[in-house]
């Protein structure tokens, strides 16, 4: 006789969830045909809890009110999935303590069996209505954030397929949870079997096995490999040039004519930084001012063995190209694959009228966002490293002919630059000016200023001593506004409001932020709101389409990098209409060097 069957007539009437019906359903079924004991534990995975459902509903909800930027039906759907499921095991523990801790001693419990059945029929179907209503909604809602920010809206019934992928996805993720639930509960049987021990010893013992298997299999197993898969995928990329991309003839650029660094070992990344830009006869043409060879100068893993050894041939290659006679010198931290955005190059070489040196180099096969998830170390160790080697050399040089020095980074970028220092005070110290943008929330330097910031100004606007030591600004108009009593050097932060990379955090699981309790700013709909665990993913799914936004959101900066080297390192008399014109020239020749990401 199984354990069902000892139950009393009353009790198999009275189910009081999801999780308890289908139990009920399958015993009655198997007194009368035989089933395989798979076929029952495989159906026992579709068994749901009432209040489960319940709490699943509220989140998937929340999470279709709007995030910082528009989201297609694919990312809407795996994000409502993955907090729906989230919901789903709240819900499922919420009642679970209740119902020990507080229902069974009411006398009204359990529920009249007709309530209980009427609750297993309303709460889906409430669930259901309330679903269907939040996804109409949230079409609505992604279509105002496109148009905020210029880009194509979604339409309402592309959604339904948002629905469809958010209950595959919730599914798997709690049928995955019971699957390893039950290994846990073999595992206990297991233990008893063997040894006599108490019920509670046997089932910590068996959570603290099962647990150490999956960390040990995610940790050493997964990540291990993945990393592993990932560094040979990349690997194999870093030795393919862009189409466009050919190797310079001109000895002011790494692997060119008489250079000491070979083309070939450049990198994917480096080969595109040193064979773009602008020449000296076209940045003439183009300005209308007399322009020179703007240097580039750059290293890849590749170059050297060891890291000591590609800044030594770094240094030596400034010495070739005697760099150190430029009016400045911009040292640029790469993001992972030693991307350098080419914007941002153009930007300050015609600035200069390409009387300038630009200084990067390869620590990582990895894009960035594999490299912030697992090499944010080895980028600030990396960041430290080139600016350190290319300051010590410049100090060599007699201070009153020596170029300025000025330090760029963008993304992970900054992270890797913000490495060589230890504060605002430090960087000052150091260096002529530094202008860092769409700067994670993990920097180190950025989240000590912007936490320390002056009272009454808000986390995407902050101010630190009334602007005197460094500035933020979050968009063109606001760099422009920049008043002109800015002491020097100076070291300048932009953000948009919009940005992931700037606003993501671990943090977002528990815990709202100031910038989503302060008014919003101006690309970010007031009607975003934070909800516990929601915000979380919805802000990390939209990390994956940071930069697929029109110039000048999300973490697409366009041409506010000119106006934020012109605030922090142009050259004596520049005005704004030299901006402007610079910015001219710039718009005409943006898909030179090919996708900006």
């Amino acid at each position: 006789m199984t354990d069902t069957d000892t139950r009393s007539s009353d009790e198999l009437q009275r189910p009081h969830s999801f999780e308890e019906l289908p139990a009920y359903v399958l015993s009655s079924a198997t007194r009368t045909v035989r089933k395989h004991p798979a076929w029952i534990w495989a159906w026992g995975l579709l068994r749901l809890d009432v209040t489960g459902i319940a709490f699943g509903a509220l989140f998937f909800c929340w999470s279709l009110t709007p995030s910082l930027l528009p989201r297609g039906w694919l990312f809407q759907g795996i994000v409502s999935g993955i907090t729906a499921a989230i919901g789903y095991g709240v819900g499922v523990a919420v009642g679970w303590i209740l119902l020990r801790t507080v229902l069974r001693q009411q006398p009204w419990w359990p529920l009249p069996i007709r309530v209980e059945r009427a609750l297993l029929v309303a709460v889906p179907v409430i669930a259901t209505v309330a679903g269907a209503v939040m996804l109409y909604a949230s079409a609505d809602w992604q279509r105002q954030l496109a148009a905020l920010m210029g880009a194509e809206g979604l339409t309402s019934t592309g959604f339904i397929r948002t629905g469809i992928i958010s209950f595959a996805v919730c599914a798997a993720l709690i049928g995955l949870w019971r699957v390893i639930r039950d290994i846990r509960r073999f595992v206990v049987r297991s233990i008893l079997r063997l040894i006599r021990l108490p019920q509670w010893v046997a089932n910590l013992v068996g959570f603290l096995l099962v647990l150490t298997v999956l960390v040990t299999l995610v940790q050493g197993v997964l990540l291990r490999g993945t990393m592993t898969v990932a560094n040979s995928v990349f690997s194999t990329q870093n030795s393919n040039t862009r189409e466009g991309a050919e190797q310079p003839t001109v000895p002011e650029r790494s692997g060119g004519t008489g250079s000491l660094v070979d083309w070939d070992t450049l990198g994917f990344e480096g080969r595109n930084f040193v064979s773009g830009g602008l020449s000296a006869d076209e940045m003439t043409r183009a300005t209308g001012r007399t322009g020179m060879e703007a240097i580039r100068a750059y290293v890849g893993l590749e170059s050297a063995e060891t890291d000591e050894e590609r800044m030594n041939l770094l240094v030596r290659e400034l010495d070739r190209t005697d760099a150190f006679s430029r009016k400045a010198i911009v040292v640029i931290p790469t993001t992972g694959t030693g991307w350098v955005n080419p914007t941002a190059a153009r930007a300050v070489e015609l600035m200069y009228d390409g009387d300038v040196a630009l200084v990067a180099s390869q620590y990582s096969y990895l894009p960035s966002w594999i490299s912030f998830l697992a090499d944010r170390e080895k980028a600030a160790a990396a960041g430290k490293l080139l600016i350190d080697t290319v300051h010590q050399r410049w100090e060599q040089e007699p201070e009153a002919t020596r170029p300025k020095f000025y330090v760029y980074g963008e993304s992970l970028g900054t992270q890797a630059g913000e490495g060589a220092f230890a504060d605002i005070a430090d960087i000052r110290d150091t260096v002529d000016g530094v202008l860092w943008v769409g700067p994670p929330n993990s920097n180190r330097i950025w989240d000590t200023y912007v936490s320390r910031r002056d009272p009454g100004t808000t986390e995407v606007e902050p101010v630190y001593a009334g602007g005197l030591l460094m500035r933020f600004a979050d968009s063109t108009r606001d760099v422009e506004a920049l008043s002109g009593d800015w002491p020097y050097p100076r070291v300048l932060y932009i953000q948009h409001p919009s940005d992931p990379i700037v606003w993501w955090t671990p943090d977002l699981i528990f815990q709202r932020p100031d910038w989503l309790a302060e008014p919003p700013g101006y690309d970010r709909l007031p009607s975003m709101r934070w909800f516990p665990f929601v915000t979380f993913w919805q802000v990390s799914a939209d990390l994956t389409n940071a930069a697929g936004v029109p110039d000048g959101h999300g973490h697409n900066y366009g041409t506010t990098v000119l106006d934020g080297f012109a605030a922090v390192a142009a050259p004596d008399g520049w005005t704004q209409a030299d901006t402007e014109r610079i910015r001219v020239v710039m718009n005409e020749y943006a898909d030179a060097d090919g996708p900006e990401k």
